[in-house]
């Protein structure tokens, strides 16, 4: 984990020289204008708010309310802003742009607006499109540190099969080192699952954030008339935390006893720590163990039951 940790750290400072360097951040002056990046992020939230305080501003921008402080200074002794008392709290100030801060305001924005569209106009439209995806998924990931997008539960469509096995394979390799063995596992469950779905007895769910897929389950029938089995669950890492799991979990065990099931196994490997908290939480009892060597790897494989 440490070492995947340092590939993180490198890999997003690399990104941050190239972003400042390209969009030119470590001008003194951005785009041209008399402003520093940091006077115009205050003067953004200036323009694009209704008369904020600027201890708003600070926990906006994450700013020391010092800098804040000396930066509101700057642009009320150039005439861009201006405050008044707030008449539901004597001791704060409201800030307000006079005319001449809203057009400094707008020709910032000009100014970026044009130079960020020059440095775009460069890139063939393939690489434009591939960079503006990226930029959209790194603010969605950002943004879900302050509140976590919703997940919902959706049945299978086409290419979901593909997608779970591959997305499982990729992160049983990257956090326990299994081999294509898993992979190949996953796939030959999957394709007996569709070769032989029927919906009065199997079920399937894809949790989604967005258009996201985060992670997935399968309630899958047995030779036993009464006893169905769990398959295949699994919550990609950036909605593990969030409840995911459990509202995978749930929603199969619901499923199976609306069908008529009085028995519900699964299989699984006493390495998954987190999935078992899963299923002990949800009233699942180990009823066996058994030692294995698989995917790679000396494992312990367990089963689990929970009555209906």
């Amino acid at each position: 984990m440490l070492d995947q940790l340092t590939g993180d750290i490198a890999a997003l400072r690399r990104f941050n020289r190239l972003y400042t360097n390209w969009l030119g951040l470590l001008d003194v002056h951005l785009d041209g204008s008399p402003f520093t990046l940091s006077e115009a992020r205050v003067l953004y939230e200036l323009a694009h708010r209704h008369e904020p305080t600027a201890a708003e501003i600070a926990r906006t921008l994450n700013m020391d309310r010092a800098q804040i402080s000396r930066t509101l200074k700057r642009f009320a002794q150039r005439n861009l802003l201006e405050t008044r008392i707030n008449p539901a709290h004597g001791r704060q100030q409201l800030l307000i742009l006079t005319p001449e801060g809203r057009v400094a305001a707008e020709d910032l924005n000009d100014k970026t607006q044009t130079a960020v569209g020059a440095l775009l106009r460069q890139l063939p439209e393939v690489q434009r499109r591939r960079l503006i995806g990226a930029t959209t998924t790194m603010a969605q990931a950002l943004e879900a540190k302050v509140e976590a997008p919703a997940v919902r539960l959706r049945s299978l469509r086409p290419g979901d099969l593909g997608m779970v096995t591959a997305r499982q394979a990729m992160l049983y390799a990257d956090e326990y080192g299994w081999d294509q063995g898993y992979e190949a596992l996953v796939a030959r469950i999957l394709a007996d699952f569709h070769d032989h779905f029927d919906p009065a007895r199997d079920a399937a769910w894809i949790a989604e954030t967005g258009d996201d897929m985060v992670g997935s389950i399968f309630l899958v029938h047995t030779d036993e008339p009464e006893v169905a089995r769990l398959r295949l669950l699994y919550v990609e890492p950036t909605a593990r935390g969030t409840g995911t799991g459990k509202l995978l979990v749930s929603t199969c065990i619901a499923r199976a006893r609306q069908l008529g099931y009085a028995r519900l196994t699964l299989w699984t490997n006493s390495v998954l720590v987190a999935a078992r908290r899963i299923y002990e939480r949800a009233g699942f009892v180990l009823i066996d163990e058994e030692p294995h060597h698989s995917f790679g790897h000396d494992l312990v494989g367990q089963t689990w039951s929970l009555d209906l």
